[in-house]
């Protein structure tokens, strides 16, 4: 285990809220439902942060939890590592490369409570009691590509091959594509 995973792994929810707090800007019950997912990846894999793609996150929402997923175990966009499938659910698939480990975190129904009261479960709360373990629904995504680069005939803007477009037998970006 590498020494960020370690340190990952000792801190308290405290800590582990501040990081969360310092990336995503400030604290808020959906920035705390991500910290309370990161912690059960955290237990599950035994491991918990993501240096390159080790680790894969398919968010279903893009709510403030995702910053916290980030800050938290290392799945990120520009790693391309984490990934969304928009659903508007706060779940979360994860899945481990090295061993196909995978499963998926449903947060469950919050009780009826005052926000002041919601609030405080979520601080303070078991996230075994918060969230359903799941199958994951698919198999783990492909990991990154890198594609080669192209100039837009339109814009002379570089873009991503796989975004190219064929318009009246010119290559050019989503952006100049007219359909």
């Amino acid at each position: 285990m590498n020494k960020r995973n370690e340190q990952l792994q000792a801190m308290s929810f405290e800590q582990l809220h501040a990081r969360s707090v310092e990336f995503h800007g400030h604290s808020c019950p959906g920035l705390i439902i991500g910290i309370k997912a990161a912690m059960y990846v955290m237990e599950l894999f035994h491991e918990a942060f993501s240096e390159d793609e080790e680790f894969v996150c398919v968010a279903e929402n893009d709510a403030c939890g995702v910053d916290a997923i980030q800050a938290l175990t290392g799945c990120t966009i520009g790693k391309e590592n984490l990934i969304f499938q928009m659903q508007g659910k706060n779940a979360f698939s994860f899945y481990r490369r090295s061993d196909g480990t995978s499963f998926r975190l449903v947060l469950r129904a919050t009780p009826e409570k005052s926000k002041e009261e919601r609030l405080a479960w979520l601080m303070d709360g078991d996230y075994h009691e918060m969230f359903d373990v799941k199958p994951v629904p698919g198999p783990v995504p492909e990991a990154a590509r890198i594609f080669k680069s192209c100039t837009c005939s339109v814009c002379g803007e570089r873009f991503a091959e796989n975004f190219a477009h064929l318009q009246d037998g010119e290559i050019v970006c989503s952006g100049c594509f007219r359909p």
